[in-house]
């Protein structure tokens, strides 16, 4: 009886040294590659540094028996450098995980290096719905938003309002093109038209003759295919040269909290937006955002909210696999339910994308807001089926037709 005890404890140890040792290196090791120093640092960047550390620290520290470690770099908006840290980061240093990377060029020069290296990619602050449709993978997963649910958001809202002709400046990347085009999509679907559009370099100071290209097209709505430090910039110099008092309209179709707090509510007030997370939503959005504001002395967007549940359920997944293969852990990530502070009865869909309700908010008016990033106020809910692109129109090849 002892001996056989023995043998079952020896096979017992055996077993859970197997499960162990299938973390490779020993460690589980997530690289958050963000814009640090750019236009989109105050959306991304060190926040989201945070917000994957918060993770970290709330699983414990360690998954399957193996300690986490979180590193992170700065891709300067730009896809080469990007990809030189991604292969530096996996080829090198053993990172198992890229997480946030705004800038969808970067994104999806990312994409294509984790495709082939079998890591994983956990997207959160890129937008381009090309992500989880001609340009997949098995091991990314688009988290927080895209373009299509911004389209299908503020895009269908305004033209059921009423704005059916628009005039789009559009940041000249693969982000910018990619929200035009699902914006425009729609806008036809609604039976309006698009009068015309202007591409605007990245990080542009002046965006005088584009705004006057967008007057001069007598559109009624303008919309903002941008983000970021660019969104901030063109509604400042629109509000300079009387556009809405014209009685046109501004259409930012990709806003962040960042950007209405730098703008402030006299600027703009009015905006309608889509988000998959406001601060003051809930008593556990509240709850999640107090903690990170006392680490980063600012509310958090949607992309910092996003990085920390998508590193968690990563967590998870891992631990419930025992390993740290990217396949085998994604594949779990999506048999597994989606339910946190920010995200209820979420699922990763098998081309990749996050299905999640997304909200409609309109920023309020001075009067209105009761104290500093009270910003916002609850339009509508859209559903994660409605905000996803459908299946039968994907061109993922992981989707499976007929």
């Amino acid at each position: 009886m002892t001996k056989r005890i023995l043998g079952l404890a020896a096979a017992s140890m055996l077993t859970i040294g197997t499960a162990q040792a299938q973390i490779s290196d020993d460690v589980v090791k997530i690289g958050v590659l963000s814009d640090m120093s750019g236009l989109y640092s105050d959306l991304a960047g060190q926040g989201s540094v945070i917000a994957a550390q918060m993770a970290v620290k709330d699983f414990g520290g360690t998954v399957a028996g193996k300690p986490i470690q979180i590193v992170s770099a700065d891709h300067l908006n730009k896809a080469d450098v990007g990809s030189a840290i991604a292969r530096q980061w996996i080829d090198q240093d053993k990172v198992d995980a890229i997480v946030d990377v705004p800038t969808s060029s970067v994104a999806l020069a990312v994409q294509d290096i984790t495709k082939e290296r079998g890591k994983v990619f956990l997207i959160s602050g890129a937008g381009s719905s090309d992500l989880t449709n001609k340009a997949c993978s098995p091991t990314g997963v688009h988290w927080t938003y895209d373009t299509y649910a911004l389209a299908q958001g503020t895009g269908g809202a305004l033209v059921a309002q009423g704005g059916n002709s628009w005039f789009f400046i559009t940041a000249d990347y693969a982000f910018g093109h990619s929200l035009e085009n699902d914006a425009t999509a729609v806008i036809k679907s609604f039976g309006g038209k698009v009068l015309g559009s202007a591409n605007v370099p990245l990080n542009t100071a002046d965006f005088s003759s584009y705004l006057l290209q967008a007057q001069t097209s007598k559109a009624k709505i303008i919309g903002l295919a941008n983000a970021g430090g660019d969104t901030i910039n063109s509604i400042k110099q629109a509000a300079e040269f009387g556009i809405t008092s014209g009685g046109q309209s501004l259409a930012g179709l990709l806003v962040f909290i960042s950007d209405v707090h730098s703008l402030g509510l006299k600027v703009a007030q009015g905006l309608v937006l889509t988000e998959s997370f406001y601060w003051d939503q809930t008593d556990e959005t509240r709850a999640w955002a107090k903690r990170f504001s006392a680490e980063a002395k600012k509310v958090p967007t949607m992309v910092q909210a996003g990085v920390y549940g998508a590193v968690t359920h990563y967590l998870k997944a891992i631990d419930a696999a025992k390993t740290d293969d990217g396949k085998t852990v994604v594949a779990r990530m999506k048999e597994t339910p989606i339910n946190d502070f920010m995200t209820k009865n979420g699922k990763i869909r098998e081309d990749g994308r996050v299905i999640r309700d997304m909200y409609l908010f309109q920023v309020k008016a001075p009067g209105e807001s009761k104290g500093e990033y009270d910003y916002y106020k609850q339009l509508a809910v859209i559903p994660g089926d409605v905000a996803a692109r459908p299946l039968s129109a994907s061109e993922c090849p992981l989707v499976k037709k007929g």
